[in-house]
């Protein structure tokens, strides 16, 4: 069942990207290639607890959320917020095939995938 659930993951990153290449605002794809690792930033939360780097992990690494910036972004024809969601997805998704899921207070390695 976990690779069905990692291939679901791939398929959702795959098509992400394919919207984002509508989306590309004028920027070359080594600038997103950059920004699409730029969510995990998020990570700098950490150096100050636990609990802090948590919560900002999981603002950038939540589906729902990127979700709503995308919903935003279509509904206020705003394409900089239309790309931002989906990169938020697509980057969440990939995370995802890897195991990073999102994280609970405790530990960076506890998501809600399991132990990495």
């Amino acid at each position: 069942m976990k690779y069905v659930l990692k291939l679901e993951e791939l398929a959702m990153t795959a098509l992400a990207i394919y919207f984002l290449n509508q989306h590309l605002l004028g920027l070359s794809w080594w600038v997103w290639a950059l920004l699409f690792f730029a969510p995990d930033i998020s990570m700098l939360g950490y150096l100050i607890n636990t609990r802090i780097g948590a919560v900002c992990y999981n603002i950038f690494h939540h589906k729902g959320i990127a979700i709503i910036v995308i919903a935003i972004g279509y509904i206020m024809n705003v394409e900089i917020s239309l790309a931002i969601g989906i990169l938020l997805f697509a980057h969440s998704s990939f995370d995802r095939i890897w195991g990073y899921g999102l994280k609970y207070e405790d530990n960076f390695k506890n998501t809600h995938l399991g132990m990495l």
